[in-house]
């Protein structure tokens, strides 16, 4: 059934007052920004390391999430058991509790003084005050968000798809990186993209475990406390316009790579 433009005008002016809230608070940032300071932050050595740091420690989290995270994701939505409802509650607490409370968790689980800390201390990986320690917390915020996308993903998938791979005599590997991964790839994306963007900007979690090296969160809040809003404006705005230009980046591969397929 078609709608009717008018449908379509009611549900779109609906929905704007959400795009208008985001832009909102977004366009008056960028209004009231100092654009001379914007403009000299870009040279600053202290702000381009943040920036770079927030990017690449976010792409490892979700990196290391994907690797283990598929295979989980995938288990879950294709069986059913007793305690599926708690294990996936347990997946999804990172996205309940307070992130500072989700640092200190993370804290006290790889401090030098615990097991797991110790180990890594000894092997030369200090987790505290490091980068290992910001891809620990990003990693430990953002682990629902991959998960729940790719479960949901698998989930659009038919079994029947892949039993008659399996009854042609495909092997499971092959079955799972030849036809499911293939078939879920719209929703991994999403899932890789959205894990991302949760761990580039945490900033509750890597607080506790890291303050420094800082990275983009972290220096906002340093400049914000030390300067004043006139400071940390500049280094929000870059931080806003390297998401903003990620994620459109990701979005048009995305959506390229759909058309690429839906022609063939």
């Amino acid at each position: 059934m078609q709608r009717s433009s008018r449908e379509w005008l009611f549900l779109l002016s609906m929905g704007s007052f959400l795009v208008l809230y985001i832009l909102w608070p977004l366009g008056g940032m960028f209004l009231r920004a100092d654009w001379g300071i914007v403009a000299s932050s870009f040279s600053d050595s202290e702000i381009v390391g943040a920036l770079w740091r927030s990017i690449w420690t976010a792409a490892a989290a979700t990196g290391v999430i994907a690797l283990f995270g598929t295979p989980l994701a995938y288990f879950l939505a294709r069986n059913t058991f007793r305690g599926k409802s708690v294990l996936e509650a347990i997946i999804d607490v990172p996205i309940m509790i307070p992130h500072t409370v989700a640092g200190i968790a993370v804290l006290m689980a790889f401090s030098p003084k615990a097991p797991a800390g110790a180990l890594l201390t000894k092997a030369g990986l200090s987790p505290v005050n490091s980068h290992l320690g910001i891809i620990l917390a990003c990693m430990f915020v953002s682990i629902p968000f991959y998960v729940d996308a790719a479960r949901d993903a698998f989930y659009g998938v038919s079994p029947r798809i892949e039993r008659a791979a399996r009854t042609l005599g495909a092997p499971f590997l092959s079955v799972f990186f030849r036809v499911s991964l293939p078939l879920a790839k719209k929703g991994l994306v999403s899932g890789l993209i959205m894990s991302w963007a949760r761990s580039v900007s945490e900033f509750g979690a890597v607080v506790i475990i890291a303050y420094h090296p800082m990275v983009a969160p972290t220096l906002i809040y340093d400049r914000f406390a030390t300067f004043g809003l006139k400071y940390s404006t500049p280094v929000a705005v870059q931080l806003i316009l390297v998401c903003l230009g990620m994620f459109v980046v990701l979005r048009l591969l995305a959506a390229g790579k759909r058309r690429e397929d839906e022609e063939r």
